[in-house]
């Protein structure tokens, strides 16, 4: 079975939130079979960053990926989720 590589955009609830830390919450709350394999911090305006996380999930999930949307909205920290990119991949 193929994984798909989800690219979701997350922007905190606060210009103060560690973003390194929101991270690490949001690998936590993922369900197992879903994998956090790269981030990037986003500078947006007036000092408010976004993060940028590039995560692995199987690519049979009903839903696609709202499943993913709902456990990352979910975590303390998060104001906003925005899935910009799927891409389906076979190893």
């Amino acid at each position: 079975m193929a994984k798909v590589l989800v690219i979701v955009k997350i922007m905190p609830t606060d210009i103060d939130v560690d973003l390194e830390e929101l991270k690490d919450r949001i690998s936590k709350a993922l369900p197992e079979e879903y994998e956090v394999k790269n981030y990037e911090i986003e500078p947006i305006a007036f000092g408010l960053k976004a993060l940028r996380l590039y995560i692995y999930m199987p690519e049979e999930v009903e839903g696609g990926t709202e499943p993913l949307e709902k456990a990352i909205a979910g975590v303390e920290g998060v104001s906003q989720v925005e899935v910009e990119t799927v891409h389906r991949l076979s190893f």
